[in-house]
């Protein structure tokens, strides 16, 4: 073969090879990270039938999907697990063990990323403590918000310095620790206000509003669009495999938005109405209405420096707590997500390109079902009343032991539950034995799974054991209660800070920790993999991927089917 025949079957090797790499080893312009709240692995799948082509239908086909995704640490709630998805970090490193933490040096409650310092710019848009079914944002003791609770750093703010600044980074939730959470210390957060109907910040971001944003607040779209309507079935109630179970007694009515269909969002001007919008789909599309606005309005995914947005929406969620997950409700939600998922997927494909974007699609917890829900099909379940404990006899007993005549237990806040420390010390009492006394009792109540105090998690002279592993793993010196309460299978609080619900997360149970963790775009093919992973090695993967420097707790895995 003469070297003319050679040249012209070697060079054309030589430049598709040359282009194919530079092809696989493209940035993406936009990484977008959903966390959908609440949304327990199997959620998807269960009602994938009845699901359209454009949302989960194409992670799952066209994604690298991992079918066996579990959280490690004991306390399976919002912030917790936004935080573990943001910093790699398990909850003892990232400091956001809890929704709520009293704060010993304070001496009062302390709400994940309230700060005092930082001030909403917006007035009147505080949380509406009468109406807040989230009621642990309601015990915030000042209405400042920032992420400086969160003790090391996140994917986002790694992208940021590694791009010298110039990586857009937003963080867009109706919740507030959904925004500030994954977008990080560098990144800007945005989340929604039910007091007033609109999305705000406080000015640890911003001294004032972006113009796009006071515009789009000022457009009204969520009392426009939902004013005097009501949440109605997507499809024909006969389609439904929760179709005949619209009227179940353990579903929790919150202010009269009712347990069967149609739920009626009242008018604009009525008390509840914003609330009932959270409590429902709307929730979702409403936030799906402002990232959009973001994305235009910041030139989100515009040039070659990759831009970061984390949306997470967190109406599966709300509807999770009032309903449960098998619930008409529940089912009408998770079908009418996946159309808002693939209106999203379908506006950044025209606005960046998903093969410009890379998506990943995880949870920050699981969710139970709903006690009332298991007992109907003739499983054990029910719930547990902490704030009753301290009038257990034996609790009693304790307290005449030790020459207490008053409160003992003070308050429990999951997984925490907190000592009168002022009167052990007036006692001249020691707290180690204190502590070891009353967990040793409150494992004889039923429904307690694992009682234990700070100083045996500090000292970790505990036995290697499943809960023991969990428990470690969310346990920081610091913000920890003085025993760390986990409840037995099926059995949780119906009580969580006065508000009555029908289902509530946050055990070390697999049905708490199991998540959906998917990546998708970047013309990833598709694939699933049901090795056992953690959420918390999103940010490293993506670390590696980007060439950013890990999160600083982060100690997750990369996982090889998205870096290889």
């Amino acid at each position: 073969m003469n070297l003319r025949k050679i040249s012209t079957i070697i060079l054309p090797l030589i430049l598709w090879g040359s282009i194919l790499f530079a092809q696989t080893n493209k940035k993406p312009k936009l990484i977008l990270q959903i966390t959908v709240d609440q949304l327990r692995g199997d959620l998807p799948t269960k009602y994938m039938k009845d699901m359209g082509n454009g949302g989960f239908r194409y992670l799952q086909e066209q994604g690298i999907w991992y079918t066996n995704a579990h959280y490690g640490h004991a306390n399976t709630e919002t912030v917790v697990g936004h935080t573990v998805l943001a910093t790699g970090a398990d909850p003892s490193v990232n400091g956001m063990i809890a929704n709520v933490w009293y704060d010993r040096e304070k001496g009062k409650l302390v709400y994940n990323i309230e700060d005092e310092d930082y001030k909403i710019l917006s007035a009147n848009a505080d949380v509406d403590k009468s109406t807040e079914l989230d009621a642990s944002q309601a015990l915030a003791s000042v209405e400042g918000r920032s992420p400086r609770n969160i003790i090391v750093t996140t994917f986002s703010d790694e992208l940021f310095v590694k791009t010298n600044g110039k990586s857009k980074v937003f963080g867009v939730s109706i919740k507030d620790r959904g925004a500030v959470t994954l977008a990080g210390h560098l990144g800007k957060a945005f989340w929604f206000s039910k007091s007033n109907g609109e999305f705000i910040t406080s000015n640890y971001y911003y001294e004032k509003y972006p113009k796009w944003v006071t515009k789009w607040n000022k457009t009204k779209m969520p009392s426009k669009t939902f004013s005097g309507k009501a949440w109605e079935l997507m499809n024909d109630k006969s389609t439904y495999m929760f179709g005949k179970e619209d009227d179940m007694p353990w579903e929790t009515d919150v202010a009269g938005f009712g347990i069967t269909f149609p739920h009626e969002y009242k008018t604009a001007d009525n008390k509840y109405f914003t609330n009932f919008l959270t409590y429902s789909p709307a929730g979702d599309e409403i936030t799906l209405d402002f990232a959009k606005a973001l994305v235009k309005n910041e030139e989100i995914g515009k040039d070659e420096i990759t831009d970061f947005l984390a949306i997470s929406f967190s109406s599966t969620d709300y509807v999770g707590h009032l309903f449960g997950p098998s619930s008409l409700e529940a089912e009408d939600n998770m079908l009418r997500l996946d159309k808002t998922l693939a209106n999203l997927f379908a506006f950044i494909d025209k606005e960046v390109g998903l093969e410009n974007t890379l998506i990943i699609l995880s949870a920050d917890h699981g969710g139970p079902e709903a006690p009332g829900y298991l007992k109907s099909k003739g499983m054990e379940s029910g719930f547990v009343s902490p704030g009753k404990w301290d009038k257990e006899p034996a609790i009693e007993a304790l307290k005449k032991k030790f020459g207490i005549g008053q409160e003992l237990i003070q308050k429990f806040f999951p997984p925490y539950l907190y000592l009168n420390e002022k009167i052990i010390a007036e006692k001249g009492l020691s707290l180690e034995e204190v502590e070891k006394a009353v967990a040793f009792e409150l494992m004889k109540i039923k429904g307690v799974a694992l009682a234990v105090s700070s100083y045996s998690l500090q000292k970790n002279e505990l036995p290697d054991t499943y809960l023991n592993r969990k428990a470690l793993r969310n346990f920081n010196a610091t913000r920890s209660g003085n025993l760390l309460i986990l409840f037995q299978p099926q059995y949780s609080i119906n009580d969580y800070m006065g508000e009555k619900t029908s289902a509530n997360h946050g055990g070390p149970w697999v049905y708490d920790s199991y998540v959906p963790v998917v990546f998708a775009g970047m013309n990833i093919k598709g694939q699933k993999v049901s090795r056992k992973i953690e959420p918390k090695d999103i940010a490293s993967t993506l670390s590696n991927l980007l060439g950013t420097k890990p999160p600083s707790g982060a100690n997750g895995e990369v996982l090889k089917e998205i870096v290889d």
